[in-house]
């Protein structure tokens, strides 16, 4: 028999996800990387610049969808809908490994802002779970779209030759794209155009400070 779980044990489990996020090497993803059946390919030192800035806003999204998936999972009303918020938030660790990875590769680091992003991201995911399960997928859906435009963008910005890179980002905006599906066939709200532009706005504050930082 399945012990019913108190608030307390769902806290507990959060700040355990939430460490396991944040804390580098601490991902253990269930799917080898795109990246291993590609050879290195030389890239110059501008190029490799851009590809570890674009990687690492790529691995602070992922943290970032971390922490929505935690905080929704943590509040969301349906069990089915909690539970498919703690599988999309499992697929999704494969995502957070690889593109760690290839920031080492790369001679790069992952994002020193990551904790604060995660922190806010796990408010959002919570406040959208309290708001209804149909509020909370079509927030999922929508930040997948997000994230999907992003993905699109960066792999056009690829220096040529780096096959890893792009097999990495090919093989996210695939996942991300079914997720994105997967919510709104769940029964997730479709957002408005002008929500979803403040979503935009909101974005290119991670991703301006990230590339960077």
């Amino acid at each position: 028999m399945t012990r019913k779980l108190s608030p307390l044990d769902k806290l507990l489990m959060s700040a355990d996800r939430g460490l396991k996020t944040l804390v580098p090497g601490s991902a253990s993803p269930r799917r080898s990387s795109p990246a291993q059946s590609c050879e290195d390919a030389p890239i110059s030192s501008d190029g490799q610049r851009h590809t570890a800035g674009l990687m690492r806003i790529n691995h602070t999204g992922e943290v970032c969808a971390q922490a929505l998936y935690h905080g929704q999972a943590l509040t969301a009303k349906d069990p089915d809908v909690r539970a498919a918020m703690q599988s999309s938030a499992d697929e999704e660790v494969d995502h957070l490994a690889w593109c760690e990875l290839r920031l080492k590769e790369l001679q790069s680091h992952t994002s020193r802002l990551n904790p604060v992003f995660y922190t806010a991201s796990f408010a959002i995911g919570a406040l959208a779970g309290l708001l209804g399960d149909k509020i909370s997928l079509g927030f999922v859906a929508a930040t997948e779209e997000q994230v999907c435009k992003h993905l699109r963008e960066h792999l056009t910005q690829l220096a040529p030759g780096d096959d890893k890179s792009r097999a990495i980002l090919e093989q996210m905006l695939n996942d991300e794209s079914a997720h994105a599906s997967k919510a709104l066939e769940a029964g997730g709200e479709d957002f408005t155009p002008q929500i979803k532009q403040l979503m935009t706005l909101a974005s290119k504050v991670m991703t301006g400070s990230t590339y960077y930082l």
